[in-house]
């Protein structure tokens, strides 16, 4: 595929625009299936570049996304739903989009031509060796997000490429690539549409898998889940009442005793103590059952309650 593939006008849609409605949806709904298809080619390497993402994120860096346009803008929406989902810290997640706040929103003239204040912006963060840096571009030559990619590297960053044309700068020189192979638009040139439901899709599974070997999924659960409004609060209860079957009393009182950590009260209404129950966690760096089995191990009579620990007969743990 050539280097602009994702640019060029395609035969298959020359017509578009004096078909029947009816057919017009079809052919974009069957650029959609396309788009799916070449995230599913791209599998193996999604699963390479999450496991390097792990590998690097157990220490602690940052998650950095890069981008300009759309691209940029479903990077900025994944690294932004993290935080809530999956209790990712703010501190550790940074947003690099060419044009700042306002290209979110709006077309920001000429923000993805400015290399130099691509490597600006990442020497101004100390963007380095502990971080992992994912630039995203469907034609892999946005000149914004290469800059950022290559001073990522030359610092020491981690750094995964995603884009939608084979063998293209920011696929050549990212320690991982995943390259989405989408073709040519129904709308030329317009890559919010396959390459973007491509690279939607595929940051999301990138992003999910991550935080799921990172421990922050238990039982298919979001128990890292931030309870930043009510809605959230009441999802932290839903959780803990799925996987413990106790009152909402008792979950509301052990989510107080936890700050609300869904993974520290629930080992606490499991009746270990406080102090034990989080050291635990701390050992297991995150891992609900990594820390379930290291104080099955450990059990200490002084921390535990009256009650033997309650667990659902059909809940596993390692």
């Amino acid at each position: 595929m050539c280097p602009t593939e994702t640019e060029r006008q395609s035969p298959r849609y020359a017509k578009i625009d004096v078909w029947e409605p009816a057919e017009i949806l079809d052919s974009m709904i069957e650029g959609q299936f396309s788009a799916v298809a070449a995230v599913r080619a791209a599998r193996p390497a999604i699963e390479r570049a999450a496991l390097a993402i792990e590998r690097r994120l157990r220490g602690p860096g940052r998650l950095v996304y890069v981008g300009a346009g759309t691209s940029g803008r479903l990077a900025a929406q994944d690294g932004a739903e993290l935080m809530p989902t999956f209790g990712w810290p703010q501190d550790r997640l940074l947003l690099l989009m060419a044009g700042g706040q306002t290209a979110l929103l709006h077309a920001v003239e000429g923000a993805e031509d400015q290399d130099h204040q691509a490597v600006d912006l990442v020497q101004r963060h100390e963007i380095g060796a502990s971080d992992v840096t994912i630039a995203v571009a469907a034609s892999g030559t946005t000149p914004f997000t290469l800059a950022c990619l290559r001073e990522a590297k030359n610092r020491g960053s981690l750094t995964i490429g995603v884009a939608n044309n084979r063998g293209t700068p920011l696929l050549q020189e990212a320690d991982h690539a995943i390259f989405l192979e989408t073709g040519a638009e129904p709308i030329a040139g317009s890559t919010r549409m396959k390459a973007g439901t491509a690279q939607r899709i595929t940051l999301i599974l990138l992003s999910s898998l991550v935080m799921i070997l990172l421990g922050r999924v238990y039982d298919g659960l979001m128990v890292d889940v931030q309870a930043s409004n009510k809605k959230l609060v009441r999802r932290s209860e839903k959780i803990l009442s799925r996987l413990t079957g106790r009152g909402d009393e008792e979950i509301q009182e052990a989510l107080q005793r936890a700050g609300g950590s869904v993974k520290l009260a629930f080992l606490l209404l499991q009746g270990y103590g406080l102090a034990k129950a989080a050291a635990a966690l701390d050992e297991a760096e995150g891992h609900l059952r990594r820390a379930m089995s290291l104080m099955v191990e450990r059990p200490k009579a002084e921390d535990l309650r009256e009650t033997q620990p309650y667990i659902r007969e059909d809940a596993t743990h390692e």
